[in-house]
């Protein structure tokens, strides 16, 4: 997955149109990010766009060809499509491709966002116990009382300095 400087400057200079456009270094390769989301990947001096299920059938209409992830158990599909190769030389080809991909990412990070937390994993706020009803008159529990919290070791004091002993005779 490693790219040359050129390419990365090129495929920086043909998704301009979109604005402010970045690329970040990541597996000896390079996210192309914009408006917080990742949509494009460099990978072996190619581009590729993020689709999802709306933009995939035009990628597949348009002969593109999909990003495969290479495993150990082989290679995986990825959520990632080339562009046709009239797109790679001319910016204003390429924008609408762009603008795909980025509406995909953008799309994505939407619903990412209005799912509700999983768990407790990282970043996740605990949910709060349902507040209990208080007990009917006269069928109140008894709770064990609250442990009182360990007692702090008292550090140890450090001993007085003494006068040094004085020789007979010495005044002080």
């Amino acid at each position: 997955m490693s790219n040359t400087p050129e390419f990365v400057a090129h495929a920086l200079d043909l998704l301009a149109p979109l604005g402010l456009v970045e690329a970040k270094r990541m597996f000896g390769g390079h996210g192309i990010y914009a408006r917080g989301v990742m949509f494009g990947l460099l990978d072996d001096e190619e581009l590729f766009l993020k689709a999802d299920d709306e933009a995939r059938p035009v990628y597949e209409a348009a002969g593109c060809r999909q990003w495969f992830f290479a495993s150990n158990k082989g290679p995986i599909p990825g959520g990632y499509w080339r562009p046709p190769d009239e797109a790679h030389e001319d910016a204003e080809a390429m924008r609408p491709w762009a603008e795909l991909g980025l509406a995909a990412a953008l799309r994505k990070a939407a619903a990412k966002a209005a799912r509700p937390a999983k768990g407790a994993g990282r970043g996740a706020k605990k949910a709060t116990a349902p507040a209990r009803k208080a007990p009917a008159a006269g069928k109140a529990k008894a709770r064990p009382a609250a442990k009182a919290p360990p007692k702090a070791k008292a550090k140890a004091a450090k001993p007085a300095k003494r006068a040094a002993p004085q020789k007979k005779g010495a005044r002080r």
